[in-house]
């Protein structure tokens, strides 16, 4: 039976995309509180993973897989920079462009706070099966892939 057809006569549940904008934002609290001992803001902490999986990535790459706006990536790299979490250098195939770098020192961060990480993705899914999580982390990959 269609899923609509089960709500007839019942109260219509959220959207999906309300359900999603909530488990975002209780997940970016949870993030902030996490990494906030460690200086750096949930953000911060996004832009340091991508780069932990892409290193060398532009200003522009980095936005976009951070989920943060051009304009803003600019102060989050050199906030980051300061604290000497990743580093600058200049594209050996285009000079004018300039890669972002992690370096040790981010390395090193995200190693401490990945127990707590994972301590916290375990609990998002701990009333889930291992199949039901799997289920769920491809269809939201199938959902993003949808919309990119």
């Amino acid at each position: 039976m269609p899923y609509a057809d089960l709500m007839v006569g019942t109260k219509a549940p959220p959207s999906l995309l309300y359900m999603v904008k909530q488990v975002e934002l209780v997940v970016r609290s949870r993030l902030d509180e996490l990494v906030k001992p460690a200086g750096i803001t949930a953000l911060q902490y996004t832009s340091l993973t991508v780069l932990e999986r892409h290193d060398g990535l532009s200003a522009a790459q980095l936005a976009r897989d951070s989920f943060v706006t051009a304009q803003s990536i600019a102060d989050l790299v050199r906030s980051l920079e300061n604290r000497g979490l990743v580093r600058r250098e200049r594209n050996p195939r285009n000079r004018r462009e300039l890669l972002i770098l992690l370096t040790d020192e981010g390395r090193e961060l995200l190693a401490e706070v990945a127990d707590q990480v994972r301590d916290l993705e375990e609990r998002m899914i701990s009333d889930l099966t291992a199949h039901q999580a799997e289920q769920f982390r491809q269809a939201l990959s199938k959902a993003w892939q949808a919309l990119s």
